[in-house]
């Protein structure tokens, strides 16, 4: 598979889970999804770089 692919999948994946969490749980929140949403990008660029980089 290549890289860019790979990236793309990678891509796609974060922001469904993103908008997922938004709709199911965090709808009415508007503080705490905000701070949800930057800790999920964090981690998942965290994955990235350390997993998905290096392949």
């Amino acid at each position: 598979m290549s890289k860019n692919l790979l990236t793309i999948i990678y891509l796609v994946i974060m922001i469904g889970s993103v908008v997922g969490v938004d709709f199911a749980f965090l709808r009415h929140h508007f503080g705490l999804r905000l701070i949800v949403n930057i800790a999920m990008v964090i981690a998942f660029l965290l994955v990235y770089l350390f997993i998905i980089k290096r392949l």
